[in-house]
């Protein structure tokens, strides 16, 4: 099952390597990880997508919280959150016909057309992970040059993490 973590860590060097590394010896495959400033610019905001099973997962976090950088985990997979991906994609448009199609199909997917080459079209779209598979299946056809994927980032609905979880030990890293 895949689970998806959100960290409030300091923002210090190598806070991400170390906790890459936990995740690299518990044997776990890290399939998206975001990472950036939060509000505050003492405290960074992880966004890790994991596989496993809930027990590996309960571990991995206790295991996280032995890090001193870390002051907060909670697995969001169960809650109620937004999600997000932004994608950049290349792809190949040599005439007039293809990319009116590509910026038909951009539009479609509240896309945009972020860079315009005499060969190609860049196309950048945000959403969860299925509307950019899809529009990713749409444009193959026209042959996709290059891509790139941020990876998801997370935010529960409502009064969020920081006040879910209390800001006793956030203020003190604040």
């Amino acid at each position: 099952m895949k689970h998806t973590l959100v960290a409030l860590v300091e923002n210090q060097p190598g806070v991400l390597q170390r906790v890459a590394n936990l995740f690299s010896r518990r044997g776990f495959n890290i399939d998206s990880l975001t990472v950036g400033t939060t509000d505050t610019d003492k405290i960074s905001r992880m966004t890790i997508v994991v596989d496993g099973a809930n027990t590996q997962v309960e571990q991995v976090i206790k295991q996280l919280y032995k890090l001193i950088d870390v002051l907060r985990i909670s697995d969001v997979t169960n809650d109620r959150t937004v999600d997000r991906d932004l994608a950049l994609i290349k792809v190949q448009a040599t005439n007039s016909t293809s990319r009116a199609e590509i910026v038909q199909l951009a539009d479609i997917f509240r896309g945009k057309i972020v860079d315009v080459a005499a060969d190609s079209l860049v196309v950048e779209v945000t959403g969860d992970e299925e509307k950019i598979s899809s529009l990713l299946h749409m444009l193959r056809p026209f042959g996709i040059k290059e891509m790139v994927r941020t990876g998801v980032v997370s935010m529960t609905r409502g009064a969020g993490l920081a006040a879910r979880l209390g800001e006793e030990r956030l203020e003190a890293a604040g």
